[in-house]
């Protein structure tokens, strides 16, 4: 039976579905767990004889959807590495339309999760901090990141990080974050309060040369070297520490010293010179010993034994005695060659390695009316004879003089002190004139001049 007045054809329905189209991840700038995909879609080719006011998209797991009013639409809150599909629905005044079929299958990605902190460890002007890595967000973490607060310092790698840059004595706490493709997480939660602080220095090497003895005048003798001590010594931080270089002499050297450590001056040569009688040794003066007749042994442990001269006959040679031995043992009579003085040590607390605390060279001695011979060679850092000084900063021994007047000087001594760069620079030097040579992984101080102090 037929209904007077209804036209079939004007009666209204819901929408066909829409065509699926293409999903998308967006991982960009995405928090973690809030993942987000964009689903294209092509309307109904039927509406329903109604307009079709809305078009929805819907997550396959989750449920998450997008509703708007036309192709692309964005759903977003999506889970971090999980992967989805999606359908449409096409809605008019009737309602909403099947849904389509799934789309493509896409895997969410985001910003990592933020890690977990660990403990914060102090160190000197740097910390080193630990994390535990939490969720990727579905693409590989490339860095992960400390932060300190205050001063916003970084560091980065694998855990424990270390922040280098601080200040000893500030307090500080930090936080990690982990970065991806898709950007930087948030930051973790802050780390325990930490202070770096500079370790206590246990202990310095130590360079210890005195000042080197002076030749003689008529001949005889080189000056004895100055004494030569090199080791360690435990220093504490905040303690001055008292520094003597001593001064080369025309007669005997001056005592170099550091804290309780001394190196005790060269002694001056023996003169040789005689009027027709009355021999006189050639010996050198040997560290403490100073001035000694025959080149008397200088201090124990030192090694500034000096030359022996025969005292039996006039114009005797002896050479000043060297940092590691005696000096040459010198020759009677008016025509001998003066004697090379002593050998010194070799040191590389400066990072290359230098002579210091040669003897200084004997003389033929000067016996009147005549003299003749000539004059020896200086041990390394001490001066030839003929009135050669020793070496500025060595402590070397000055050469004797063939005739009348002054012999050489003795060279000046050095203090030289050394320790790992890792230990921060003293907090104080006064009183002294000094360079810092370079040396691989040390600071170096050499000091060549001056009475004063050094605080750690």
């Amino acid at each position: 039976m037929r209904i007077t007045g209804m036209n079939p054809s004007a009666v209204k329905t819901v929408p066909n579905a829409p065509t699926i189209g293409t999903a998308t991840n967006v991982g960009t700038s995405r928090a973690y767990n809030n993942g987000s995909a964009t689903v294209t879609f092509t309307a109904p080719t039927f509406n329903g004889k109604s307009a079709i006011t809305s078009y929805t998209v819907t997550s396959s797991p989750g449920g998450f959807t997008a509703s708007g009013a036309s192709s692309p639409l964005t759903v977003t809150g999506l889970a971090s590495a999980t992967a989805y599909t999606f359908t449409a629905t096409a809605t008019n005044a009737v309602g909403a339309s099947a849904a389509s079929s799934a789309s493509n299958s896409i895997t969410a990605t985001t910003v990592p999760q933020a890690p977990t902190i660990g403990t914060a460890t102090a160190g000197n002007t740097s910390a080193t901090v630990a994390y535990t890595a939490n969720a990727t967000g579905g693409a590989t973490v490339t860095a992960y990141t400390a932060t300190s607060s205050p001063g916003g310092f970084t560091g980065t790698g694998a855990s424990p990080i270390t922040v280098s840059g601080l200040s000893n004595g500030t307090a500080y706490t930090f936080t990690v974050t982990a970065t991806n493709a898709n950007g930087t997480s948030t930051a973790s939660s802050a780390s325990n309060s930490i202070t770096p602080v500079a370790p206590a220095l246990s202990s310095v090497e130590y360079l210890v040369v005195a000042g080197g003895g002076g030749g003689p005048a008529y001949g005889g003798g080189g000056g004895g070297a100055g004494g030569y001590r090199a080791s360690t010594l435990a220093v504490s931080t905040g303690v001055a520490y008292t520094v003597t270089v001593g001064a080369g002499g025309s007669t005997n050297g001056s005592d170099s010293v550091f804290s309780s450590i001394t190196s005790t001056g060269g002694g001056r040569g023996r003169y040789g010179y005689t009027v027709q009688t009355g021999p006189f040794s050639g010996g050198s003066g040997g560290g403490s010993a100073q001035a000694g007749v025959g080149g008397a042994a200088g201090t124990s442990g030192q090694g500034n034994a000096g030359g022996a001269g025969p005292s039996s006959f006039p114009g005797s040679t002896g050479a000043g005695g060297g940092a590691s031995g005696a000096g040459g043992s010198g020759a009677p009579g008016n025509t001998a060659t003066g004697t090379t003085g002593g050998a010194g040590s070799y040191s590389s607390i400066t990072g290359t390695s230098t002579p210091y605390a040669g003897g200084g060279a004997g003389c033929e001695g000067y016996q009147y009316p005549f003299y003749n011979g000539a004059p020896g060679a200086g041990g390394v850092g001490g001066g030839g004879g003929n009135n050669v000084a020793g070496t500025a900063n060595t402590g070397g021994g000055g050469g004797a003089y063939v005739m009348s007047g002054s012999g050489g000087a003795g060279g000046s001594g050095i203090v030289v002190i050394a320790y790992p760069d890792t230990f921060p620079a003293p907090t104080a030097i006064s009183g002294l004139t000094y360079t810092q040579p370079s040396r691989s992984g040390y600071r170096v101080y050499r000091f060549t001049a001056g009475t004063g102090t050094i605080t750690f």
